[in-house]
């Protein structure tokens, strides 16, 4: 009876194991189909044709040979583009090295380890940097409104600056660059996309540049840059309008960021 009793147990659990390894296998490839479906993996932006991959280096560029490193969250990672950003075309095209600290869904004020000021301490603090350029970030207001916004220290030391809101955090990234690798430093931000709190953040970040001297890449805010067709849209941006697909970078942001990149190795360089 005993010998019965075990043999039943067994089974039952040799069954629940089954089961258990069936759901996990059904639940990860549910997660998958989810994860492809929201990040555009599949869309015509996506294409091979706009990889970095099958994108060619310039003839000659202000930039070769520079160093260039990046901090971001989900766009300047590369989320809807199968991780390739406009960070990694332009490493690319212009045959630079580049650093890129980039992890969706985080901020740039400190909220614990993933925060914009905890892992820009992940780049190399010995490497000699041409440039730096940050991400404004579209999560910041996603998720505190303007609650957690701050305002612009009347100090420059880096000890004094409030990190855990959003504009303290800007200026402490700016401090941080400017003391570590001592380069210019860029931030740049969304194409236009609607959000009630975003151009609110650009405004301070302009109020931010009067005191620290940084350069801004607003392509928010240029009309001319975001005046294209609703085929287009469709073909470089994912449905939310906020992360670009390969197509995106490749033909619409990239461009544009490096022309401003030029002007910053090279004030008197004819670019277009």
């Amino acid at each position: 009876m005993k010998t019965i009793l075990g043999k039943t147990v067994r089974h039952k659990s040799k069954i629940l194991v089954k089961w258990t390894v069936g759901a996990i296998i059904t639940a990860s490839g549910a997660l998958a189909i989810w994860y492809f479906y929201i990040s555009g993996y599949f869309a015509e932006g996506n294409d091979s044709v706009y990889s970095v991959e099958n994108t060619p280096v310039l003839k000659s560029s202000p930039l070769e040979g520079k160093t260039l490193f990046f901090l971001g969250s989900s766009v300047t990672a590369g989320f809807a583009a199968r991780e390739e950003s406009f960070a990694d075309y332009i490493a690319k095209r212009n045959n630079c090295i580049i650093g890129k600290e980039a992890k969706g869904a985080t901020v740039m004020m400190d909220n614990g380890q993933n925060s914009y000021v905890e892992r820009i301490k992940k780049l190399d603090t010995k490497a000699k940097v041409d440039i730096f350029i940050c991400q404004l970030s579209t999560n910041d207001t996603r998720y505190n409104g303007l609650k957690k916004i701050g305002r612009i220290s009347q100090s420059t030391n880096i000890q004094d600056l409030d990190r855990e809101t959003t504009v303290g955090a800007i200026e402490y990234i700016i401090a941080y660059a400017k003391k570590t690798w001592n380069c210019p430093v860029v931030f740049y931000t969304n194409s236009y996309f609607e959000d009630k709190y975003y151009s609110t953040v650009i405004k301070k970040l302009y109020d931010v540049q009067k005191k620290w001297d940084i350069s801004i890449i607003d392509l928010y805010n240029n009309e001319k840059f975001n005046n294209i067709s609703e085929d287009q849209m469709k073909l470089y941006m994912l449905s939310d309008h906020v992360h670009p697909h390969r197509s995106g970078y490749k033909l619409w942001w990239t461009p544009e960021i490096e022309k401003h990149l030029y002007k910053i190795v090279n004030p008197s360089g004819n670019w277009p």
